[in-house]
């Protein structure tokens, strides 16, 4: 190395070398504080330096430029190296600087007298006595004296952690002995490696030593090391090595263009480590074990993985911990990604694959989520593992919702590669082709043709066909699985009706559900089912029966006795599809013995074939639906809202037509209770741009439609709910009883002073209503048409629907036509009877929770009453507004009181009550309260 001398040095010698030493990149501030020390060792008093950091992070790099400073400041240098193979070797390391010390030039540049052989002052072995050691001891310490009365003297061991337990000893017994000579020593230590001898790394340092912590290199001088630009590159590369240099040039060794930085490793690094460990007991098997299991490796898995008893495994975690090779946490890891990749690459490819397969069933027994097992089994190839096929498919379905296809393509083909059977190689090649279709749309269709070919079993193909219109729910995928059930039905007919019936039925499902214009005609599939005789299917028949029955909105009592066949036997798949689902619950909502029996068949055990839609799900929203159908809204709000918690955890809100359908309940829910706030919020969480295509989507206009006309937005609140009327006018939905958008379009149309289309929209909605028969929807839209008229019709069509509405469950749809026929009753002078109704309204409003309506009625039974005082008291000759302003003068107001309250002039109020005054035959305010209680006996 090239040095300069400098006068201005403190040292009166050479100075720091301008160039850095080798390998010692990102160091400076560490190299300034050993160079630091050199002057008090130059004026006599000795000092001491500990160096530490981990495996790789340049302590010997360290040692030998602090030794190359000291020599250029004038230092009589002698570095020792200990090694954990010489550890057994006694008196190694003091033998080392003996012999530096005895060889070394004088610092002054002359040469040194003869000095004894290392021989003669350490013998090879261990002194046995306590004489012989004393001599021994002396011995050292007089080289090292004799080295330091000749000038300044820099001693160094690096590893010293490794070194033997005779060279520690007399390293300590000179510490104190060269206090007052120009001694500097300098020890390099592995961080928290523990003393097990009998000296402690302070009795040789001295007590108060420098220490210095090497720590890894920043970005930029990994940029530097590694010959890059400044960016991310360096950046990345500092994240998986921590920026230790020992592993940064093992990665430069590797370094390739388009390199992937998550898998980098080196095989020899690994070596390096599990070798080290060895001289801890099982560490090398828990290194394994850690590198294996990565961010699942709790305590007790990496035990059980290692094979060993967890005693054992703490003591290893302890020791690898303190030495940095592990993260301090409580799920141990490698401390850098690059080592753990390294540990990997160690290990033999058959080992690491079958300790992967172990490590995934330790997983699998304790619960851990499917993904995590199969990531295990990924790297299980070439070893069969048959139990795993079933986790690696949930695996496959979950990833596929969370976004992540091409993993979920990676699980699925490593369940192809077990043995399987034709019926589950044709399932999983379907499930696959779903997969594929998320990352590629054009490779879909080749897998089906290849799931179709592995067709042995007719039944088992037609279910597997039929499951996975079940499970892909929504826009393009519902397509996909339409088109590969098309398929599957093609190579199934030749079988007969027999065999592609199931298939067919749930088809049709999917193609009327997923259409925006009306569904394939029922007629053709109809013709079907003629021949068929088995029970299943006649529920089957007796579904879609049903369900043309509603859409034709002929007969409520042929769709519930329709429901009712389907829902005879054991085959929930009817009713697990969400069109299907969505139509039958707004049916049965009104019929409580079919709605439990539809909460039983559609809470089974099994989880949904759907895997946004949770556990258990379909029943609740059933549930739900029926209490809102019913009035009793806010135990209907807590079913939806526990259901769209469990949906936003899914990330399914916007995604999933039941998911979509809850929501709409809710937000309508929410108007109702007046939750506006709420109802906002859902709102805005949904994206309209992606529920265009599903049923669903109508319900959810409807009920963005139904918040809008309640909060002062009649407008935009009347186009929804005809865009809604217009969605389901066009797929062929007569049912009035889905989303019952007239009345509501009816209500917001008269506030916008649309008379004439409120009346067109009325008379519709009664004559589909009238024609479907259902109680309430019958009482609804009766109410509806009550609405639109102020005559003595009106109130006929307003008693029947409170007749037709008293015989029913539903009691928010009585409350409504109680407060429009009390309003009416009040309006037409009948006080008396429209307080009564009034009254009744309140109490059924409040009971529903619906505090809009509530404060409606309230407002309503008010006026009623007012308006009964004011006739009574009109029969003694007072205007109504007389006797408001004589009424409020007799309870103290002042005139100008009374204008500002009733919005009057003082000179009109002072009218009013000359007036009064005329007709109650009196001559001022004092004898009103006497002259007005008069005329109410």
């Amino acid at each position: 190395m090239h040095t300069e001398v400098n006068p201005e040095s403190p040292f009166g010698g050479p100075s720091v070398p301008k160039r850095r030493a080798a390998g010692l990149l990102g160091r400076d501030s560490e190299l300034a504080t050993i160079t630091g020390l050199f002057r008090a060792a130059l004026h006599g008093r000795a000092t001491s330096a500990v160096v530490v950091g981990e495996f790789g992070m340049g302590k010997s790099s360290m040692l030998s430029a602090a030794g190359e400073l000291a020599k250029a400041a004038g230092f009589t240098v002698a570095i020792a190296a200990a090694s954990r193979l010489e550890t057994h070797l006694s008196g190694g390391v003091g033998r080392q600087l003996v012999e530096g010390l005895t060889h070394a030039p004088a610092g002054s540049g002359s040469p040194r007298p003869r000095a004894p052989h290392v021989s003669e002052i350490l013998p090879d072995h261990r002194p046995r006595d306590e004489h012989e050691q004393t001599e021994a001891l002396d011995a050292f310490f007089r080289i090292v004296r004799d080295a330091a009365e000749q000038g300044p003297v820099f001693l160094g061991v690096d590893n010293i952690h490794l070194a033997d337990p005779w060279s520690m000893r007399c390293l300590a017994y000179i510490r104190h002995r060269v206090e007052h000579l120009p001694v500097m020593i300098v020890l390099t230590s592995l961080i928290g490696h523990l003393q097990t001898g009998e000296v402690a790394l302070l009795e040789m340092a001295g007590c108060t030593p420098a220490t210095i912590r090497l720590r890894g290199l920043s970005s930029q001088h990994v940029a530097e090391f590694l010959r890059v630009s400044p960016g991310r590159f360096p950046e990345e590369c500092r994240e998986v090595t921590g920026g230790n240099p020992f592993l940064l040039g093992a990665l430069r060794r590797r370094m390739v263009p388009g390199m992937d930085l998550e898998t980098a490793g080196s095989a020899m690094i690994g070596e390096i480590l599990r070798v080290r460990m060895h001289e801890y007991t099982a560490a090398p098997k828990m290194l394994e074990a850690v590198a294996i299991l990565g961010e699942d490796a709790s305590f007790d898995l990496l035990a059980q993985l290692a094979g060993v008893d967890e005693i054992t495994a703490l003591e290893a975690i302890d020791k690898m911990v303190r030495v940095h090779l592990l993260s301090d946490s409580h799920l141990p890891a490698l401390t850098y990604r690059f080592a753990r990749n390294s540990v990997l690459a160690d290990m033999p490819l058959a080992t690491r694959a079958v300790t992967h397969a172990r490590a995934a069933r330790l997983l699998h027994e304790a619960g851990a989520p499917p993904e995590r097992v199969a990531a295990h089994l990924l790297e299980a190839t070439a070893v069969r593992v048959p139990w795993a096929i079933d986790i690696l498919r949930l695996a496959a379905r979950h990833s596929v919702v969370n976004g992540d296809p091409e993993l979920s393509v990676r699980f699925l083909l490593r369940a192809l590669e077990e043995r399987l059977s034709e019926r589950k190689r044709m399932a999983i090649l379907l499930q696959l082709a779903h997969a594929e279709f998320h990352c590629d749309p054009d490779l879909a269709p080749a897998r089906v043709r290849e799931a179709v070919d592995h067709i042995d079993d007719r039944e088992t193909a037609a279910f597997v066909a039929t499951a996975m219109i079940l499970s892909l729910c929504c826009g393009p995928d519902a397509r996909l699985a339409i088109n590969s059930a098309g398929q599957f039905a093609a190579r199934l007919d030749a079988g007969g009706p027999d065999a592609v019936w199931p298939l067919l039925c749930m088809t049709y499902l999917a193609e009327a559900g997923s259409r925006l214009g009306p569904p394939p005609d029922f007629r053709d599939f109809e013709q079907q089912w003629a021949p068929l005789n088995d029970p299943a299917a006649q529920q089957s028949r007796s579904g879609l029966l049903a369900l043309d029955t509603v859409r034709s909105g002929n007969s409520s009592a042929n769709a519930v006795r329709h429901f009712g066949e389907a829902l005879s036997g054991e085959q929930p798949e009817l009713f697990e599809q969400p069109y299907f689902f969505t139509l039958a619950t707004a049916v049965l909502a009104d019929e409580a013995a079919l709605t439990d029996k539809l909460c039983q068949v559609l809470d089974t055990k099994r989880l949904p074939w759907d895997f946004h839609v949770p556990k258990g799900a379909l029943a609740t929203l059933a549930r739900g639906i029926a209490l809102q159908a019913g009035g009793d809204l806010v135990r209907a709000s807590v079913h939806y809202e526990t259901l769209v918690r469990q949906f936003d955890e899914r990330g399914a809100i916007s995604r999933c037509p039941v998911a979509v359908l809850c929501v709409a309940r809710l937000i309508e829910t929410s108007v109702d209770l007046g939750r506006f706030d709420v109802a906002n919020a859902l709102l805005e969480r949904i994206d309209f741009g992606a529920t265009q295509a599903l049923f669903t989507h109508n319900y959810l206009l409807y009920a963005r439609g139904r918040l809008r006309a309640a909060t002062g937005e009649p407008e935009l609140g009347y186009e929804d709910l005809r865009g809604c009327g217009r969605r389901l006018e066009h797929h062929g939905m007569r049912f009035p009883g889905f989303a019952p958008w007239r009345a509501y379009a009816v209500r917001a149309a008269l506030e916008l002073g649309r008379t004439d289309a409120a009346a067109r929209l009325a008379e519709e909605d009664l004559e589909a209503a009238e024609r479907w028969g259902a109680p309430r929807i019958l009482g609804g839209a009766l109410t509806t048409a009550g609405l639109v008229r102020d005559d003595d019709e009106a109130e006929r069509l307003l008693t029947r629907a409170v007749d037709v509405l008293g015989g029913s469950t539903a009691k928010l749809a009585l409350a409504e036509a109680l407060i429009e026929l009390g309003a009416l009753q009040a309006r037409h002078g009948q006080g008396e009877k429209a307080v009564v109704t009034l009254r009744r309204a309140a109490q059924s409003s409040r009971h529903c929770g619906a505090r809009p309506l509530a404060r409606r009625a309230a407002e309503a039974l008010r006026v009623a009453r007012a308006a009964m005082t004011i006739a009574k008291d009109n029969e003694h000759g007072l205007t109504k507004q007389e006797y408001r302003v004589a009424v409020m003068a007799s309870q103290g107001l002042t005139n100008r009181e009374i204008a500002e309250a009733l919005h009057l002039t003082r000179r009109t109020v002072e009218l009013h009550l000359s007036g009064a005054y005329r007709k109650l035959g009196i001559t001022g305010r004092t004898e009103l309260s006497s002259a007005l209680g008069r005329s109410r006996v």
